[in-house]
């Protein structure tokens, strides 16, 4: 139907008061529920979260600008506000697309630890950060993140500058909480990383859900890390048939022996987990827990 003159200012009209209530609608649908949201990037990481209070996070930005489109499924069109990004570490597979989300969304602050790479990608993070003014955090263990509405993420490594060490050894792990529900981030961290988080303090990484290291690396996922950790769920972000056969059958074999569910984003495509503080469900699947 084509409108005109005074017609198409009340159609306009319409359509935005429209557009504004099922924006209430969708923030009021989120209040008492955090969603955690793997992205299907691809051979790479990138995750979702959106607080109970309606605060949006984003981790990691996958490999290239699929991540756009990622976010297009999980936000309304009108949605472009980011509360947060965290990039665990200046790797290609996980800071590819933030370039484009920065320049896309309006972002409150980027989380970093302080190790930089030399590559095109890094470089063009830091120049839109840059350039947008936003404000800049570096990462360190202790740092807790309010997300609202009793959600919260806390840092566990770094605990120290990590400018001059390998790129994954830098990687931010952390652990997302609300409620009685908890999920461990952690990047590329490798063996070494996890096992020293083992040492400092094994009972503060319990958690119902982790995120894989290294995509299913054999480099990640040390038998004592996953025995600390001890989750119902392990979340695997990889490319279906990748080229670096990730995920690694000493992984899931150390998985299965622990009797930690898997789940992969080669092979289901986006994860989407939702937790009200009590219970953890899969969005289209019957209560987890």
């Amino acid at each position: 139907m084509i409108f005109s003159g005074f017609g198409t200012k009340i159609a306009i009209a319409l359509l935005l008061l429209n557009i504004f209530v099922w924006h209430a609608v969708i923030k009021e649908s989120s209040k008492g529920v955090l969603t955690v949201v793997f992205l299907n990037v691809g051979q790479g990481d990138a995750i979702f979260i959106e607080s109970p209070s309606g605060n949006q996070m984003l981790i990691d930005g996958g490999p290239s600008r699929v991540v756009l489109r990622e976010l297009g499924k999980v936000l309304p069109f009108y949605d472009r506000k980011l509360d947060v990004i965290l990039a665990t570490h200046p790797d290609r597979d996980h800071i590819g697309g933030l370039p484009l989300v920065v320049r896309r969304y309006d972002v409150g602050h980027v989380l970093e630890s302080d190790v930089f790479s030399d590559s095109g990608y890094s470089q063009a993070l830091e120049d839109e950060i840059g350039r947008k003014k936003i404000n800049k955090i570096e990462s360190e263990r202790g740092m807790v993140l309010d997300l609202g509405g009793g959600a919260y993420f806390q840092i566990f490594f770094p605990d120290r500058g990590v400018s001059a060490v390998n790129t994954n050894d830098a990687s931010i792990v952390g652990k997302l909480v609300y409620g009685n529900i908890s999920f461990i981030l952690s990047g590329d961290s490798p063996k070494k990383i996890e096992e020293y988080l083992v040492y400092l303090d094994a009972g503060a990484l319990d958690a119902d859900v982790l995120k894989v290291g290294h995509h299913g690396s054999r480099t990640s996922s040390s038998e004592s890390f996953i025995r600390a950790v001890s989750p119902q769920f392990a979340v695997i972000s990889a490319a279906k048939d990748n080229n670096y056969g990730h995920p690694h059958k000493e992984v899931t074999e150390v998985l299965r022996k622990n009797f930690v569910e898997t789940l992969n984003t080669g092979d289901t495509g986006r994860i989407i987990m939702k937790t009200d503080g009590v219970k953890l469900w899969l969005e289209s699947k019957k209560w987890l827990r």
